[in-house]
């Protein structure tokens, strides 16, 4: 049976950070029936009273058809199409809990740039083993990404943005292509879901390396040379796990990997940089507001690299200087010293 969305058909966001609320206000923007939700009872109660998302989006008002919602449940329920926009921390659990309410042939997309920390899985990936091993589930749930080079706050401005949304199945990529395209966010689709959640969630490790360097004071020569040896990096992972080469030069690849190094609304980034000045990793989680998913996914990637066997040098040292207390200009001065390779 084919999952079909009319301007009708409801769609839940689930997640009411930045990310979370930008795309519930451009599908509701569109004529959609969208529920919003958020795991923090205070701030969905500041939702529903503000019409605005003030803590996380400020300025982007809500249109009438987005409703935000305390239950799971209610965001869920005779949901066709479900956006997820929570932290990949907090992905296993908050699927779990929406799996008895998922109605039979939805759509699910995963908003999501990172890799679990215990399983070494993507987030189709952990609710594809969610849904085959919990009991009574609906059949015919198809598993997507969207990723691309998109800032939450430009996306809600309505500035120009470019991504691409990837199934396994093409066609189900290009009916969900036509959901979430407008005149200002283009969609291109892709079947190459692993490659897609590859790119997205190691470009924000990358991001951080960015950062560091900028933040050591180091110029754009460093920065250039760190960003094609990172995409080098991530292509090589992506292929010893399938992944299309062709992905890794589009929007979730180089596309985001190029925003987020270099933007100065990236998170990722931002840790870098005030790593790089010098500030500790405690100091600055104790400084934002937001999640910046590279400090974990670093974790998840550097374990994942292993295991598959994969050399990852930029990411080593980003893990060193995350999770073994070493220093970013020692870090930086030993990836220059490294065996002299062939490009």
């Amino acid at each position: 049976m084919k999952n079909s969305l009319n301007k009708g058909g409801k769609i839940a966001l689930i997640g009411a950070g930045s990310w979370g609320t930008a795309l519930a206000i451009l599908l509701a923007g569109k004529g959609y029936a969208v529920c919003l939700w958020g795991h923090n009872s205070d701030h969905v109660d500041k939702l529903i009273s503000d019409r605005e998302n003030k803590k996380y989006l400020p300025g982007s008002l809500f249109p009438v058809n987005l409703q935000v919602v305390h239950p799971l449940r209610q965001a869920v329920e005779n949901a066709s199409l479900i956006v997820m926009a929570v932290p990949s921390h907090a992905y296993r659990r908050v699927f779990a809990a929406m799996v008895p309410f998922l109605m039979e042939n939805c759509r699910i997309v995963s908003a999501v740039k990172g890799i679990e920390n215990t399983t070494l899985m993507t987030m189709t990936q952990v609710m594809s083993e969610i849904l085959t091993t919990q009991s009574d589930i609906p059949k015919n749930i198809q598993l997507g990404v969207i990723s691309g080079p998109s800032f939450a706050k430009e996306v809600a401005l309505k500035v120009p943005t470019a991504v691409t949304i990837g199934f396994k199945d093409l066609a189900v990529a290009k009916e969900m292509q036509q959901v979430f395209v407008t005149e200002f966010f283009r969609v291109y689709a892709s079947s190459d879901v692993i490659g897609l959640e590859i790119s997205a969630a190691l470009k924000n490790i990358i991001a951080i390396a960015a950062g560091v360097c900028d933040g050591l004071g180091y110029g754009l020569n460093t920065r250039a040379a760190l960003i094609t040896r990172g995409l080098a990096e991530i292509q090589r992972l992506g292929a010893a796990m399938h992944a299309e080469a062709a992905t890794f030069a589009g929007l979730s690849g180089l596309g985001d990997l190029l925003l987020t190094c270099t933007g100065d609304l990236s998170r990722n980034r931002t840790v870098g940089l005030k790593l790089g000045k010098g500030k500790t990793l405690d100091e600055i989680n104790g400084e934002m507001d937001m999640v910046a998913e590279g400090i974990k996914t670093t974790l998840s990637a550097y374990h994942l690299a292993r295991k598959m066997k994969i050399e990852m040098p930029i990411l080593e040292q980003v893990y060193n200087i995350l999770y073994q207390g070493k220093s970013c200009s020692e870090a930086v001065k030993d990836l220059l010293t490294r065996e002299l390779k062939v490009e």
